[in-house]
């Protein structure tokens, strides 16, 4: 009697590439950084830096869905974060500055701490006329204790040491797209990726619906997280524990 040999040598062929399989996760498991990281990470979506910037012809003022440049327009944001009450202004000033070739917008931020000021700065924002995106350029920071200026932690300026134009707000938002926000080797390298597009959230002004929530990080502080919140035609609503209390219109 002829013997069916056909499936013992699919139960070989089986067993073969089991092995092989279990084998190679082996390699990767077990091999050394130098050997695994580069599959790891070449899994790993990547922040995007290169904009393309060549192509825009900016724009002080304007805005896109998210982020307002109208000279007058202000948010303030108040919240509690470990019983101390953070109030946060966020006012478009009618100046501009010039950060290289480009003339940006200032939006001056100023942040309070129990009614003491400790920090202000001056951001520098222009808009590409092409995609409506909004991008930064760098800022003036003031850091205060007591009442007295004790630092300019943070502060950087496009064009300068390697520092490069970030991207803020992108004039086309995409579902999981990753930007650096801000260039700027050892001083800034804030990140966002967006997280959602139709967020509904209530904070003390009113009820928003069509959120977009960004998470941000920064390689500089490795395992710190920041979740914002941007309402369509308004801007930031959110900011850590700070919620929009106010806005301001020109």
């Amino acid at each position: 009697m002829k013997m069916n040999t056909i499936p013992i040598r699919r139960n070989f062929v089986l067993l073969a590439c089991l092995t092989l399989t279990l084998a190679f996760l082996w390699v990767i498991c077990t091999a050394e950084p130098s050997v695994a990281d580069p599959l790891i990470k070449k899994n790993k979506r990547q922040y995007t830096t290169d904009f393309r910037l060549d192509a825009c012809t900016f724009s002080t003022t304007g805005s896109n869905e998210y982020f307002i440049l109208e000279p007058g327009y202000q948010l303030n944001l108040a919240g509690e974060e470990k019983g101390v009450l953070i109030e946060l202004s966020i006012t478009v000033l009618n100046e501009t500055e010039m950060v290289g070739d480009i003339e940006t917008r200032v939006v001056e931020e100023m942040e309070r701490e129990d009614g003491e000021l400790v920090e202000v700065s001056r951001n520098f924002f222009a808009i590409c006329n092409e995609t409506n995106s909004v991008f930064y350029f760098g800022e003036d920071v003031d850091i205060y204790e007591d009442g007295e200026i004790v630092s300019h932690e943070g502060a950087w300026r496009a064009f300068e040491n390697g520092n490069l134009p970030g991207l803020i707000m992108p004039g086309i938002i995409l579902l999981g797209a990753r930007y650096f926000q801000e260039i700027a080797p050892e001083i800034a390298l804030d990140r966002a990726e967006i997280v959602k597009m139709d967020a509904t959230l209530q904070v003390p002004l009113d009820e928003f619906e069509n959120v977009l929530v960004t998470l941000e990080t920064s390689p500089l502080a490795p395992g710190e997280k920041d979740l914002k919140f941007y309402a369509p035609g308004v801007g930031l609503i959110k900011d850590e524990a700070a919620e929009l209390i106010e806005i301001v219109n020109p």
